[in-house]
């Protein structure tokens, strides 16, 4: 599994109807897209209080080889490239998928928790760590609970589906998003 992530910053005055409109007409093109796990469309949005505004999909791709169609293959990414210039991708080695008590609902908020492991961690460590989290993910509203890590930066990220609005966070490593739509064609392969 590869989890990857492009986080789009728009100015504080943008219009975000203008987001939520793409993803209403352009969202269900990825409903049935082999090798894709699921795709999250998130937002953070100043009018329910971020701090930006920001479009930030969020990916779990079950096949390298439909990751690279998709970014660099002509089958989905020209699109961003060519509304918003190209953004940085993050991408994260997928570790592990869980599934929550609310799996069968639909997300409406997302949690993406990126930390750096320190140089004296040991991945396999750090990997165990972050397995036990998805494993124990709480709550009743946890749809479910993904985890990777960046080898290159030694990062690893925290990706948790919603279904409430989780508070408020101090959590500098956390962000909340506003999920707008769930594309999950292979979901069900998810480990």
């Amino acid at each position: 599994m590869i989890a990857a992530q492009y986080e789009i910053l728009l100015p504080a005055d943008y219009d975000m109807e203008v987001i939520r409109r793409r993803v209403r007409e352009r969202g269900a093109a990825l409903d049935a897209r082999a090798g894709l796990g699921l795709k999250a469309y998130l937002v953070r949005d100043i009018a329910e209080g971020s701090a930006v505004n920001a479009y930030a999909p969020f990916y779990l791709w079950r096949d390298p080889a439909a990751t690279a169609a998709f970014h660099w293959g002509g089958q989905g990414f020209s699109g961003i490239v060519r509304d918003f210039g190209r953004p940085v991708v993050r991408t994260w080695i997928g570790g592990g998928f869980a599934r929550g008590r609310a799996f069968s609902a639909q997300p409406s908020h997302a949690l993406l928790r990126t930390r750096a492991l320190p140089p004296d961690v040991d991945p396999v460590e750090a990997a165990e760590f972050l397995s036990s989290v998805a494993v124990a993910s709480p709550g009743g509203n946890v749809h479910s609970h993904a985890w990777g890590i960046d080898p290159t930066s030694w990062q690893s990220v925290e990706f948790t589906l919603l279904t409430a609005h989780p508070g408020q966070t101090t959590d500098a490593e956390t962000v909340v998003y506003t999920v707008l739509r769930l594309s999950s064609p292979e979901i069900e392969a998810l480990r």
